[in-house]
């Protein structure tokens, strides 16, 4: 099993160095009614290096199923759904929802723009109406059992790979030149 040594620097520099490499886009989960979904959703939005993670509403989440990534990325947390369509609305962030029962196009023939903000809602409800509503696009992914729904960590893996391999696809380096420096965003912190 491959690991990673330990890095030796401040976490101030590695995150720095990070954030010089994160991709464009977003990760919004309309707070996972389990805990344990959201650290993992987390951990997997670190592999992608996303710019920020959005976390809507207010239920407490599980840091050790971040596994220690929550430290390196930029958490928001906004307290309704009402509030984060206002803040992407204001910023200009496209809202792309994934969710199953409303889905308006599959995976593999969505749009995902470069900024998008990828949305996942909880296991009871999906999305909320207000980011539906909102979203330029309604997603669904394939599924081809009997199973009701993807656990929305899986959905929302699958929405950031789907995201990644149609970039790199179009022969994008996977560590940004040093004039690609995208800046921090404001209001983000790390946990």
């Amino acid at each position: 099993m491959a690991r990673v040594p330990p890095l030796r620097m401040p976490r101030s520099e590695v995150r720095a160095e990070l954030d010089r490499i994160r991709h464009p886009f977003r990760v919004a989960v309309d707070r996972a009614k389990n805990p344990f979904n959201i650290g993992a959703i987390i951990r997997t939005a670190h592999s992608f290096l996303v710019r920020e993670v959005v976390l809507i509403g207010t239920e407490p989440w599980y840091e050790r199923a971040a596994m220690g990534m929550q430290r390196y990325e930029h958490i928001v947390e906004v307290p309704t759904p009402e509030a984060f369509v206002e803040r992407a609305q204001r910023e200009g962030w496209p809202i792309v929802a994934f969710e199953k029962d409303h889905a308006e196009v599959g995976l593999w023939d969505a749009t995902i723009p470069e900024d998008a903000v990828l949305t996942f809602g909880n296991e009871d409800d999906g999305c909320a109406p207000v980011i539906l509503e909102a979203a330029e696009q309604v997603v669904g992914i394939p599924m081809y059992g009997i199973n009701h729904s993807y656990p929305i960590a899986i959905a929302a893996g699958m929405g950031m790979a789907e995201w990644a391999r149609r970039r790199y696809a179009q022969g994008r380096l996977v560590v940004p030149e040093a004039t690609e420096s995208p800046a921090v965003p404001e209001g983000s912190e790390g946990a």
